[in-house]
């Protein structure tokens, strides 16, 4: 199923992705988030082609909230989590960071992810129990990861955390250097391979997480929210992430975003 998938995935990013790169314009949705035809084009030949693979469920960020939450609440037995673009704003405006999000769940846990950034033809899958991998190296890939937060590169969200957190990590962070670039699936996958060392974001959609959550808890990676030490934990729409590849690293970090925010 897993090669299926990645697949489907690479061939709609090639037919209904790429050949609309930097030609598209965005149109802002009733909920703020930007749109183009690129995301509802994708949308659509992944549906197709997923419900080939497995008839499950069908939630995205392309169909609205009394839809995904119907979707979610008959889903129990299989349901397919879908990002047509993770980075829309990126992918109007020429930024190459951006990538396409599937995972199958199960009772409200991924068990199967695939995150592909078309741009560097970069396949992070994973499925539960049998590691992950980018293309087909097993991650992580980085050989040497920090184990202190001198060294430490950290990917920060600030726009979701409260201010107080958000003006501290801002000027007087713990580690040596951050960076955000707008796709939260390709986050998660950047600190399973170690390119990141610290991962923090005030909150991310069910579509932002569940294929990149299994693909760093797969890798050997840690996470929990701002509050809750058990991720899964956190309201389903919304869930704060605090993360590491490494597990002493991820402690640290914990701790000192607890303290400080």
């Amino acid at each position: 199923m897993l090669n299926a998938v990645i697949d489907a995935v690479k061939e709609v990013a090639k037919q209904e992705i790429i050949p609309r790169y930097l030609k598209v314009q965005g149109h802002y949705k009733s909920d703020g988030s930007l749109c183009t035809e690129a995301d509802v084009a994708a949308q659509e030949a992944l549906v197709g082609k997923l419900q080939k693979i497995y008839p499950g469920k069908i939630v995205s960020e392309e169909i609205s909230a009394a839809q995904n939450n119907h979707q979610w609440n008959s889903g129990d037995g299989g349901l397919w989590c879908i990002d047509p673009i993770d980075g829309t704003t990126n992918f109007v405006n020429g930024i190459p960071y951006f990538a396409v999000s599937v995972a199958l769940m199960n009772r409200g846990r991924s068990v199967l992810g695939v995150v592909y950034d078309p741009i560097a033809d970069e396949m992070f899958s994973a499925e539960k129990g049998k590691g992950a991998f980018l293309n087909k190296a097993k991650l992580p890939v980085k050989e040497y990861t920090p184990t202190a937060f001198e060294g430490a590169i950290a990917s920060v969200d600030l726009k979701r955390l409260n201010k107080k957190l958000a003006a501290i990590i801002s000027t007087t962070p713990p580690c040596s250097s951050q960076r955000n670039f707008g796709a939260s699936a390709l986050d998660w996958c950047f600190t399973a391979t170690g390119r990141f060392d610290l991962s923090l974001h005030g909150g991310q959609n069910l579509w932002d997480y569940a294929a990149g959550s299994l693909i760093l808890e797969e890798a050997g990676g840690r996470m929990c929210g701002l509050d809750l030490d058990d991720f899964w934990e956190q309201p389903l729409w919304e869930r704060s992430v605090i993360a590491a590849l490494d597990p002493n690293l991820f402690l640290q970090w914990r701790n000192w975003i607890r303290i400080n925010q």
